[in-house]
């Protein structure tokens, strides 16, 4: 269970920008689920997910991970336990180095490094294995570089290197925002199908309401750093992509926009 007990965050304090985007924030989310995050620009979806991962250092409260403080925790040693998919196809690749290179250096997550080959030229064959569901004919192209590879080949990639280590949580940054529609459809079909068969408990952030409604068991809505809509099971279920447009369309327009 991850849980997000009291957290504060300011940005810039003391200066003429200070935004305090967080103030007494709580959030839990249960082994096991898959839960959609939508909001607008600055409602706070991102910094939730680098507050979790380590990215950014929050000002008050505690982060749970089963009832063990990580707060404190650097984000490095917080990876150990979190895969994570950023929207940026080129992160969490090495665009320089193979398919195989890039898989080994994956399967080696957590583990010391000590002097020795990097590559396991032995695993190749269970590499491809792995590659071959996808479906995008990367089992063949184990010596290409990944940086020339297409936008939805290298997300792909990323969404399998994240997982290949046992991880408690699966964290997805907006995974879909750069790749054309049919390539998105694929990514997020390989996405559910990851989350179904290795049970990882998983965040995703999309700005895409059809993918929020559609994947995952509980849907939260953000705005101005707290959740105003938060839907799971037969709830969840119940909502379409018209009611949560129609809340984003009313919270336009009461801030303005």
């Amino acid at each position: 269970m991850l849980e997000l007990v009291h957290i504060s965050k300011n940005y810039n304090p003391g200066s003429v920008n200070e935004l305090c985007l967080f103030k007494d924030f709580n959030f839990k989310v249960n082994d096991g689920d898959f839960v959609s995050v939508v909001g607008s620009n600055g409602s706070g979806k991102t910094s939730m997910l680098n507050i979790i991962c380590g990215s950014i250092d929050v000002d008050g409260g505690k982060i749970l991970i089963n009832g063990q403080d990580i707060s404190r925790q650097k984000d490095f040693v917080r990876q150990r336990r979190i895969g994570r998919v950023y929207q940026d196809p080129s992160k969490g690749t090495c665009p320089a180095m193979t398919i195989l290179e890039n898989m080994s250096l994956a399967e080696n997550k957590g583990k010391p490094y000590n002097l020795g080959r990097g590559v396991n030229k032995a695993r190749i064959e269970g590499y491809r294995e792995m590659l071959r569901p996808l479906n995008l004919g990367l089992e063949d192209k184990m010596g290409v570089q990944v940086g020339s590879l297409s936008g939805g080949q290298r997300q792909a990639l990323a969404l399998l290197m994240a997982t290949m280590t046992p991880i408690d949580f699966l964290i997805l940054d907006e995974h879909t925002a750069a790749l054309d529609p049919k390539t998105a459809e694929i990514i997020m079909e390989l996405t559910d199908r990851v989350v179904k068969e290795k049970g990882v408990t998983t965040i995703m952030v999309t700005h895409n309401l059809r993918y929020a409604v559609e994947y995952g068991n509980r849907l939260i809505m953000m705005h101005e750093g707290n959740v105003i809509l938060d839907k799971a099971g037969e709830e969840k279920r119940t909502v379409n992509t018209e009611e949560i447009m129609g809340i984003f369309n009313r919270i336009s327009v009461e801030c303005g926009n």
